[in-house]
């Protein structure tokens, strides 16, 4: 099973919500640059080459919940 840190799941998690790469920079206390290559790493690690992909490959995984308003209500893609 793959591992990720918990800074690479809030990574994701927030490119998931379709924050900007400044807002997670900013999340993370990193400059844009280092976010950057601290992605790369993780993409060769989950074989993925695009961030849409990692996302992907995460909520796959089950390393990543994502939830969606819809209306009045959530859905939430956890697992049971």
């Amino acid at each position: 099973m793959l591992y990720i840190t918990p800074s690479e799941r809030l990574a994701l998690q927030l490119s998931a919500e379709g924050r900007p790469g400044g807002d997670v920079a900013n999340a993370l206390g990193v400059c844009p640059a280092s976010l950057d290559a601290r992605l790369s790493v993780l993409f060769a690690r989950m074989d993925v080459t695009s961030l849409p992909e990692a996302v992907a490959s995460a909520l796959r995984r089950g390393l990543l919940v994502v939830e969606i308003e819809i209306g009045q209500s959530a859905v939430s893609t956890a697992q049971a």
